[in-house]
């Protein structure tokens, strides 16, 4: 079952910033301030302006709940209709808020920018874990993420049907061209990691079938084969499992929906796509007052 923890805290965070960059130094925003009286209401909808997959939506809450506090206002009520994960058509309802229409206003384009990024990548996310079904790979996002939303750019591809990968440079090590240069060989990096951090994972990056067995001599056993055709993949894959222990195998570089299928099924593991959050356009979600 796929995890969907909500981060709350980091979207609590990225909501304070992106509401300080909108309302400035004073908190303002002078054009709802000046024409909409402090005690006027109304109920508004969130909707999808677009089929895709959402993701983000308890933003909502959290983006009237800081509005609020910062114009000393009551707290709209929030009544989500869907849930994260879920498949949406154009004109579906996604939310219903109610209350002061100062907060509704204000709080608009900071839920709407979030929920829409997040539920972009989602969409996106869900295209490829579509393409690998029935397959034995899963589709995993990589660290080329929005500074500041990682832990919901991943909750998003989780939301989507998607893996995370190592979430940072913390929690999983990764031998790539510049550490063996630096290390002097794949066998020196490696063994220094395990030497320093002896219970982390480590992943080591290849190009090569010789390559491959070489990380697999050296002890490891999660191989990443990065930029290869499938029929050099293929041959990778073939090699690595016909040896003693099993290995984990991810493809990486170069990939596309095209050609998503034909890679997962040379029998790799994974396949990582940074494409899931540093280009997944938005989806279209807007937030209408009702009439």
């Amino acid at each position: 079952m796929t995890d969907l923890r909500y981060p709350a805290d980091d979207a609590r965070e990225l909501v304070r910033v992106a509401l300080a960059e909108d309302l400035g130094p004073n908190g303002l925003d002078v054009t709802t301030l000046a024409t909409i009286p402090a005690d006027q209401e109304a109920t508004a909808y969130v909707l999808a302006r677009a089929a895709g997959v959402v993701a983000g939506l308890p933003v909502v809450a959290e983006v009237f709940a800081q509005v609020a506090a910062l114009i000393g206002s009551s707290v709209p009520s929030v009544e989500l209709l869907v849930s994260d994960g879920a498949a949406v058509v154009r004109g579906d309802v996604l939310a219903r808020v109610t209350g002061p229409i100062r907060v509704i206003l204000i709080g608009e384009r900071t839920l709407l920018n979030i929920a829409s990024r997040l539920s972009g990548v989602a969409t996106h996310t869900r295209r490829w874990a579509d393409q690998l079904a029935g397959t034995a790979a899963m589709v995993l996002d990589t660290r080329k993420t929005t500074p500041g939303m990682r832990h919901l750019e991943k909750y998003a591809v989780r939301a989507g049907g998607g893996t995370n990968k190592r979430m940072g440079l913390y929690d999983c090590a990764m031998i790539k061209d510049n550490h063996k240069l630096a290390a002097g060989s794949v066998s020196a990096a490696y063994q220094a990691i395990r030497r320093t951090f002896p219970d982390v994972d480590i992943q080591v990056e290849v190009t090569t079938v010789a390559e491959a067995l070489e990380a697999y001599a050296v002890g490891a056993r999660f191989i990443m084969c990065d930029n290869m055709s499938v029929a050099l993949l293929a041959e990778t894959v073939a090699a690595l499992r016909a040896l003693d222990e099993p290995v984990e195998i991810e493809a990486t570089g170069g990939l596309t929906l095209e050609v998503a299928r034909e890679y997962a099924l040379t029998g790799v593991d994974y396949l990582s796509v940074g494409g899931l959050t540093h280009s997944s356009p938005i989806l279209d979600i807007a937030l209408d007052l009702a009439d």
